[in-house]
Formats: structure tokens, C-alpha cells, sequence
């Protein structure tokens, strides 16, 4: 039987699938070392004071020769650095040190190559939860998980929320300048709040997330960005969070997470005022399953089964999931008495949805 079967099999089409096999598993483990050099220093090193080489990379790190030679051919082969053979030496290309050490930039992606890391140390336990249908909160995930979060949504939130997306939203940017009461739901470390509040000094705004670290290292973050009076972070969970007539209630990138996105809903539906907005934005995806057969989905949907899935599972559900269609989060919004539901703006990775009365 299995000598028949072979018979039927294309060689160059099993050729590329292990290819790409052998492809994504040297990316996984390569993003095991890419931590470790943001870590320890060593693109900003690489980038301050290249071409380097091993001897060298060490001595201004303070690391081991080593170590540091293995990881310098695997950053190499990977695309990451370059490597001249003529020179033997070492370097971060521009373009490379922007990605890899340009924390404001919205080409920083240490935070993603961090969430991603983060989230495979939960693999025995998802597998787990695969057979038994169990959740796995937010708060269970390795402490990176929440660090790397900011640092992955941090970027984009710098370059796309006061410029582009709040002024598609109707007459917000207006209150804001004037003076208006904001909640920031599932605000995490706190960077979305702090962003707004630094643009509109005329406004209050109040942090919630129900994961109580987040909120201490948010609180720090307020201090040193000289908001602090203006901005309060407070433990609650996104069905029963306190205040009302806020004229702006957003949800970044968290939607798509709750528990029980029906009654965050139905609560943010009395919370919100009568003549207020609100925010949700999520990860781009389509409306069919094919429109996620991409990188973009591709990645999406494997932080989904992790992370986003799981915690959604700790509640009555649906448990959305990160490629949740326009449609079903237009459905819950509208179910709650919200009778305005559009997507307002998007970006490669983001949609954008402004929800009226």
C-alpha cells in the first residue's frame, strides 16, 4: 500500500513542503535568538559600532566569544545581518537597525518576535485545552506576553491613532480638544491611554484591564510621561467597569478577546453617552476563511488558537478569535442597542470601527 501510494506522489511538490517545514521551524528558533540579542544589547551594538566581529560583538557586550559567534551565523543566515566574507566582519543594515531597535518606530518589530515567543510557552497547556475545550486566561500567559504586547501595538498606536484614526470617528477629535471623559477598556501597560492623554490635555481619561500587573507597570508609565493627573487606572473587567456618559470608550485590539463580548457590549451600551462613540480596533481580517490565507492571517490566526481563543473560552463566549469578521462584531455591537456600526479606517494590520447610538 504505501509503495502504491508513493507511486501517486509529486517529489518536487513534497520536496517544497519540507522546504518550507525546515524554513518555518529554523524561523521559529531564530526568534528564540533574536530576543536574546535584543536582550542583551547586541543589534545596538552591532548598530552603534559595526562591522563587528565575534571577538569584538562580545568584548563591547560583555558576553561570551562563543556564543556570540553561533549567533552571529544564524542572524546571518537568516537574513538579519549581513556578512562579508572578505572582511569577516559583521553588520546591521540601516533598515534592519530600524526594525530591530527603533522602539517608536512603526517598523519596530521586537514586540511581535516577543508576544510570539511568549505565547509558545503555553503549548502544553493549549494542547491540553484542545481536547478539552478549556480557556487559558490573558493573566496565565508568560510575564513577556505582557511586556512584548506594548511594545508590539506601542509603535502603531504612536503613528496611526491621534494622526489617522481618531479624526475618522464623528466629531471626536472636537470633544477631545474641548475636554472630554474617555475609557480606554483592556488597556494593558497602559500605552494607548497615555498617547491620548499626552494629545489632549483637556480631557480626563480612565485605564481598565482586569490583569492587575499590567495596571502598576501602566501607573508607572502615566508618572514618567507626566499625565499621571489626568490619567486613572483602575482593576475591572470589561462587563462592569465603573463611570458613565464617557463620550469616548475604546477598545484596542481586545475586543476580540473578552469572555463575554455580548455583555461588554450591552455594559458599554449604558456606559457610553447618548451622543458619544465608540472605538474598536481590531486585527484586519475578512469576512470569508480564505481571506485569511496569508501572512497576515497566517499570523493572526496562530496568535488566535494560543492566546485570543483561549481566553475568549474563559467565558461564555462566543470567544471571537482574532479573525473575527466584520460582521459578527457588527452583530454583537448591534444586538446591545448600538444602531451604528462602520469600519471608520484600516491599515495592513488594523480595522477600524467607530459604534453609535
Amino acid at each position: 500500500m504505501l509503495e502504491t501510494t508513493a507511486k501517486h506522489i509529486d517529489e518536487a511538490k513534497l520536496s517544497d513542503f519540507i522546504g518550507k517545514l525546515v524554513s518555518d521551524a529554523a524561523a521559529t528558533l531564530s526568534s528564540s535568538l533574536v530576543m536574546i540579542g535584543d536582550k542583551l544589547g547586541l543589534y545596538k551594538a552591532l548598530s552603534d559600532n559595526g562591522p563587528l566581529d565575534s571577538i569584538g560583538l562580545a568584548r563591547l557586550t560583555g558576553t561570551s566569544e562563543r556564543y556570540i559567534r553561533e549567533w552571529l551565523v544564524n542572524q546571518a543566515a537568516s537574513g538579519y545581518i549581513e556578512y562579508n566574507p572578505a572582511t569577516r566582519l559583521y553588520s546591521l543594515p540601516p533598515e534592519q537597525a530600524l526594525a530591530l531597535t527603533g522602539e517608536n518606530s512603526p517598523f519596530y518589530v521586537i514586540g511581535l518576535v516577543e508576544v510570539v515567543t511568549a505565547m509558545g510557552k503555553a503549548d502544553a497547556r493549549i494542547t491540553e485545552n484542545f481536547k478539552t475545550g478549556a480557556g487559558m486566561a490573558w493573566g496565565e500567559h508568560h510575564h513577556n506576553l505582557f511586556e512584548g504586547t506594548e511594545r508590539l501595538f506601542k509603535p502603531g498606536y504612536l503613528a496611526n491613532l491621534v494622526a489617522n484614526w481618531l479624526p475618522t470617528l464623528e466629531g471626536v477629535t472636537e470633544k477631545l480638544e474641548k475636554g472630554a471623559k474617555v475609557a480606554d477598556v483592556g488597556c494593558g501597560y497602559g500605552a494607548s491611554t497615555i498617547i491620548m492623554a499626552q494629545a489632549y490635555p483637556n480631557s480626563r481619561f480612565f485605564g481598565f484591564d482586569n490583569h492587575a500587573p499590567s495596571l502598576e507597570r501602566a501607573r508607572q508609565a502615566a508618572e514618567e510621561a507626566g499625565v499621571a493627573g489626568r490619567v486613572t487606572f483602575e482593576v475591572a473587567d470589561s462587563t462592569n467597569y465603573p463611570g458613565e456618559d464617557y463620550d469616548l470608550i475604546a477598545f484596542f485590539d481586545c475586543f476580540h478577546d473578552l469572555p463575554d463580548p455580548a455583555a461588554t457590549a450591552l455594559h458599554t451600551h449604558r456606559a457610553v453617552a447618548t451622543n458619544g462613540t465608540v472605538l474598536v480596533v481590531e486585527p484586519m481580517a475578512g469576512e470569508k476563511v480564505e481571506d485569511s490565507f496569508n501572512p497576515v492571517g497566517r499570523l493572526f490566526s496562530a496568535c488566535s488558537t494560543l492566546c485570543c481563543t483561549p481566553n475568549g473560552l474563559t467565558g461564555p463566549g462566543p470567544a471571537l478569535g482574532a479573525v473575527s469578521t466584520e460582521r459578527q462584531l457588527g452583530d454583537i455591537t448591534m444586538a446591545a442597542g448600538f444602531t451604528r456600526f462602520r469600519r471608520a479606517t484600516e491599515t495592513p494590520f488594523n480595522r477600524v470601527f467607530e459604534v453609535r447610538y
